[in-house]
């Protein structure tokens, strides 16, 4: 039916969203400079050199230290996007065409820049590191675990099961480089696909949220601004705590230049069934 078709695969419309928020200018988050940046007044020279070549596990840093950095990161980035949120909400619902789209797609921009800050703190690898030559592609294995990471923002327990699993595929082969193949053809994959259709379809219900709350001026802009901060800081500390708990942030986690033998590492682990069930928050 046609009206099915108009509806349109939620898992596409996930996918678009989140690859146009990617493309955006400023959303992609410099590791290096970042890492530098945010170590700089706690950390030695020579620990924020580790921690640049290698990770900020294997240089030593502590927990509470990561901890301190990564909450100063996600108070910066839900004010930011908050006001960005509260200020395209004045105009009111005669520019709600022009307002939704773009608010969503900053929105989502900042959760793309927070989840690299935190990926990076908590010793995952450089997410845009293998981009095409123009430096506007985004890769499937970038996209595969961008998505998990927002499936764990969204509370999925299958988004949880699959990055806890990423994580330890690269902490026992200690590299540098996202599992490629089990993101886009192995157990993993499966899961990236059900929780990109979980989020499309959470997404089409923040968006109506949005518009709602955007139709009266003035009272719209606080009411999104305060929809915004209220929706993405929780959103921001739950994917904080997990990466935080994950084997990757263990200081005996080295990161070597080897590739991962991905395809390999969980090719009897059948059991990884979390695909088949994807839950709410």
């Amino acid at each position: 039916m046609k009206q099915g078709k108009g509806i349109e695969n939620p898992e596409s419309r996930f996918s678009a969203v989140l690859l146009a928020a990617a493309k955006l200018p400023g959303v992609r988050i410099d590791r290096e400079a970042y890492l530098r940046s945010a170590l700089a007044r706690h950390c030695s020279e020579d620990d924020i050199r580790r921690a640049i070549e290698e990770t900020p596990a294997a240089a030593g840093i502590s927990v509470e230290v990561l901890d301190k950095l990564a909450n100063d990161s996600i108070r910066y980035e839900t004010a930011k996007v908050s006001a960005l949120s509260a200020a395209a909400g004045i105009p009111g619902i005669l520019a709600l065409p022009a307002t939704v789209p773009a608010d969503l797609a900053q929105y989502f921009g900042h959760m793309v820049r927070i989840a690299q800050k935190l990926a990076y703190l908590y010793s995952w690898p450089d997410l845009f590191s293998d981009d095409g030559d123009d430096g506007h592609d985004v890769d499937d294995a970038t996209m595969g675990v961008l998505t998990l990471f927002f499936g764990v923002m969204f509370g999925t327990q299958s988004a949880n099961a699959a990055v806890g699993k990423v994580a330890g595929m690269m902490a026992e082969q200690v590299a540098k480089k996202l599992p490629q193949k089990a993101l886009t053809k192995g157990v993993v994959y499966p899961v990236v696909k059900k929780v990109a259709a979980y989020l499309g379809v959470q997404m089409t219900k923040q968006s109506f949220a949005k518009s709602v709350s955007k139709a009266i001026p003035v009272v719209g802009a606080v009411v999104s601004g305060g929809l915004t901060f209220a929706t993405y800081l929780p959103m921001a500390k739950r994917l904080k705590k997990h990466l935080s708990g994950l084997e990757l942030t263990k200081p005996s986690h080295r990161a070597v230049d080897d590739e991962v033998v991905d395809g390999e590492v969980v090719e009897d682990h059948e059991s990884f069934a979390v695909a088949d069930a994807v839950s709410g928050p």
